[in-house]
């Protein structure tokens, strides 16, 4: 008797009428017309089935603390920095983790069971990492959450960072973060890109840095960080977040830097939501769009994945933490109307993201955990196109969350009509 047979699937890669059996959390069997019994059937209708979304990129520390002391009006980066300076001496473990787990929920309903979270470390007593350490265990059942030590005033330029990053790490952090771009100088900058891919070389850890997140054509850690890993042998195991001056480089210097970037095994994470929301600030016109170039990153072959950054925090005043709405605004900011770069972005906040984060178990084979959601479209174009509802959210052979599917009735003229998007 299996645990779970959810029937009449269509999966990303477009095979139809599909049945994936579960067993012991994970799957058991991915074939058409499965013959067997199960404590529970689910009949997919024919609507996608995903394995669940991932948010390669998000500040959990500060979430949905919109308001707090104050908002960020004039919407730039520095001022949600300096904004953020001014909460964290009012700051409590309870509120952090109430927050946390309000958008955890709000996760799971969207059906984003991995996040990886920056954690900012700068302060002394690291009271919001060892929240978000108690956040992810109790949360681990349902959602897996990756922290980042993140020294969000600078490794060199606030003289705690070194000493607090080290902490986090002892603590439990998983991955060493970096801030290059904020140091004093572009040299102190690139010498703590140095330093950090050391620590993670030494602690056999990721690396995940915010690199570059500035209009500055001239700034390139980036180039550092890609030289750095392939000098420590870090191939796989290093990201650079956001590097957003990038579209603003000339396109010389890019035809360069591209291909180290790709034979260093670097990935990356843009923000779209974010980035296009913070850059560009100084403009008048022409406006900067401030995204990295996702099209050529993918044209080189370097991993892109997507993150959401930012939810009702000092830095942006919406979301909802959905990721289609990410991949969504991927595929306007970043001209990727293609058909194959539209799937590409639904990978991005899928298996190119589960990838990034080495999560184990991840995907639709045989033997992976049965973590899947259930999305009310046909295709990973249509489900980006539609913000798709998620009709089911599984994890481990679990249902965890049920939505109703969307649908509107129209009455005219007398006559009714069901409208629910779907082509």
């Amino acid at each position: 008797m299996l645990d779970l047979i959810l029937r009449n699937a269509t999966l990303a890669d477009g095979r139809e009428a599909v049945d994936i059996a579960v067993l012991d959390g994970r799957i058991a069997e991915v074939a058409p017309a499965i013959e067997a019994a199960a404590h529970e059937e689910i009949d997919a209708a024919g609507h996608l089935v995903t394995p669940p979304f991932v948010d390669s990129h998000f500040h959990m520390d500060a979430t949905l603390s919109l308001g707090l002391p104050r908002f960020n009006e004039s919407g730039t980066l520095l001022e949600g920095i300096a904004l953020w300076g001014e909460l964290q001496p009012d700051l409590t473990a309870a509120a952090v983790k109430a927050r946390a787990h309000e958008l955890c929920r709000w996760s799971i309903a969207r059906g984003t069971l991995a996040i990886r979270s920056h954690v900012d470390v700068t302060d002394p007593s690291l009271m919001a990492v060892e929240a978000l350490l108690e956040v992810k265990a109790e949360v681990a059942p349902w959602i897996d959450l990756q922290l980042v030590a993140f020294p969000q005033n600078g490794f060199y330029r606030d003289p705690l960072s070194a000493e607090n990053l080290t902490r986090a790490l002892n603590l439990g952090v998983d991955v060493v973060g970096g801030i290059p771009h904020f140091e004093r100088t572009m040299a102190e900058g690139a010498a703590s890109v140095a330093a950090l891919c050391e620590i993670a070389a030494d602690r056999g850890l990721l690396v995940d840095m915010h690199c570059d997140e500035t209009d500055d054509p001239l700034s390139r850690h980036i180039e550092t960080l890609a030289m750095e890993t392939h000098r420590l042998g870090l191939q796989g195991r290093v990201t650079g977040s956001h590097l957003t001056s990038m579209h603003s480089m000339d396109n010389y210097y890019v035809s360069k830097l591209l291909p180290l970037i790709a034979e260093s095994g670097v990935a990356a994470i843009a923000n779209p939501l974010i980035n296009i929301t913070i850059q560009g600030r100084h403009d008048a016109y022409p406006k900067r769009r401030g995204m990295t170039r996702v099209k050529e990153m993918l044209g080189a072959d370097i991993a892109l994945a997507l993150g959401h950054d930012c939810v009702m925090d000092p830095w942006y005043s919406l979301g909802s933490h959905d990721m289609l709405e990410v991949a969504h605004m991927a595929v306007h900011v970043g001209h990727m109307t293609g058909r194959d770069e539209m799937r590409a972005m639904f990978q991005s906040v899928t298996t190119t993201a589960a990838g990034l984060l080495h999560l184990d178990g991840y995907g639709l084979d045989v033997g992976c955990n049965a973590d899947l959601v259930v999305l009310q479209a046909r295709d990973p174009i249509e489900a980006i196109r539609l913000s798709a509802t998620r009709l089911y959210v599984i994890r481990r052979g679990q249902v965890i969350s049920r939505m109703a599917p969307t649908c509107a009735r129209l009455n005219l003229d007398g006559e009714q009509h069901d409208v629910n998007f779907l082509r």
